[in-house]
This record gives structure tokens, sequence and C-alpha cells, in this order.
């Protein structure tokens, strides 16, 4: 999995946000074992402290659990998931609403290129 970080960001936060696209793009499958906090923090160049708190968060959340002796794993409640899901496209299309809206497109013309680059498989050429 890429671990892209960006610095104006709390770590802790980018971290949690990587590892739920991992959950919902089916990177990690529900049920999966997890890597151990030193090997997602190697993997991801951060402090293993930072890795830790970023995992007890998910565990709150309920999308990780933690099995004593064999390690943290992902929740295998799909609805939950879906939910998830749900909620991460929501945002992404609001955030490309408001950017276009921002570059002074209309909402029907955003949706009119949508349209057309999903009907028409378009590619921005170079």
């Amino acid at each position: 999995m890429e671990w892209e970080l960006d610095s104006g960001r709390p770590v802790y936060l980018q971290l949690i946000e990587r590892i739920q696209a991992g959950i919902i793009s089916g990177y990690y499958k529900p049920g999966d074992r997890l890597p151990s906090v030193r090997e997602l923090a190697a993997e991801a160049a951060v402090n293993p402290n930072t890795m830790q708190k970023a995992l007890a968060d998910l565990e709150r959340t309920g999308l990780l659990y933690t099995n004593r002796t064999s390690g943290r794993f992902i929740t295998s409640d799909e609805s939950m998931i879906k939910k998830l899901k749900e909620q991460s496209a929501l945002e992404l299309v609001q955030e490309f609403i408001e950017r276009m809206q921002q570059h002074g497109f209309e909402p029907k013309e955003t949706l009119a290129y949508v349209t057309d680059i999903v009907n028409n498989n378009k590619k921005v050429e170079n």
C-alpha cells in the first residue's frame, strides 16, 4: 500500500485516512489481519507511537479489533465498511463540486462534463 503523507496535516490523521482507504478499496478485506504496528510504521516511515495512535483511533470506531494473542484485524461488519465507503464517496464528490465551483463552473456544467467523461471514457491529453 502507498503511504503518501503530507507535512501540512497531522500524520496520525493521514494514517487513519490511508488505512480507511485500504479497507474501503478492498486492499484490506473484512477479517484480514493487519501487519504489526512496527511493520506498518516502517512501511509508512513513521514513528511506531504515531501508528499506534492511528490504530487505536480506528479500534475505537470499530473498524479494527484486537485479538490479544493474534494482533489486529479488520472488522467483519460489511455494513460498517459500506457506510464508510458511502461517506468517503460523499466527501470526495463534495470536494470535487466545490473545486469546480471555485473554477467558475455551474452545477449543470459540472454534471455535463462528468457525464461525458464517464460515458465516453475520456482522458486528459498531455
